[in-house]
């Protein structure tokens, strides 16, 4: 089973815990560590925009990652919002395993 690493931002912590709750109570991550504010520098309506913001990472499967995108894209204030993800290569067999298993759970 393959397991992600999916990173957000959010407009604050929380919009970040919001959407986090909602992803682990629905299975589709099996964790989220929601990090302190951040300082975001980027592009946006033609010209660079700094703003603080709150950065989440979600542990998931392969499976999982479509729904992923697709909630947090409904939840999110953003209207382009961050959310990437990357496939774990290695890592602590027990964890990895202990993810795959928590977002198997449904329900």
């Amino acid at each position: 089973m393959q397991i992600h690493l999916v990173y957000v931002t959010c407009a604050n912590t929380d919009e970040a815990r919001t959407i986090a709750q909602d992803l682990v109570r629905n299975r589709l991550v099996a964790c989220v560590n929601i990090l302190g504010e951040i300082q975001s520098l980027y592009w946006w309506n033609d010209a660079v925009q700094e703003d603080r913001e709150t950065a989440f990472f979600a542990k998931t499967t392969a499976e999982n990652i479509d729904g992923v995108v697709k909630r947090v894209k409904e939840m999110h204030s953003y209207d382009c919002p961050a959310i990437l993800t990357t496939p774990i290569e290695n890592g602590n067999e027990d964890f990895l395993k202990w993810v795959g298993n928590e977002c198997q759970k449904l329900g």
